[in-house]
């Protein structure tokens, strides 16, 4: 798929994994590869139909530079450590009253 780069984030929307964070480390027209740093390692990614994802492709500059090189598990869950950091952070934001 021409769209796809592997400097992507997908959350599985099927299966027992269903809600799980992963990097996207390679994709073809069917299939997505998929690796968490702690049960699917980048020895043996998840293989995943492109349905059962849902992809993230925007990412702050600071997710995307550290997804351009990343070689360990460590990296791995370091990116998505970072991920969901933000994440929680962008919530409580919209959460906070605003000043008056």
């Amino acid at each position: 798929m021409g769209q796809w780069t592997s400097e992507m984030l997908a959350i599985s929307r099927a299966g027992h994994d269903k809600d799980a964070l992963y990097v996207v480390l390679d994709c073809d027209d069917t299939y997505v590869w998929l690796a968490d740093g702690k049960r699917r390692l980048l020895e043996s990614p998840k293989k995943k139909k492109w349905k059962h994802v849902q992809v993230i492709k925007h990412l702050p500059e600071e997710i995307l530079a550290q997804m351009r090189s990343f070689e360990l598990d460590a990296h791995v869950r370091k990116i998505l450590k970072a991920y969901r950091a933000l994440q929680e952070n962008a919530g409580e934001e919209a959460v906070q009253p605003a000043d008056v």
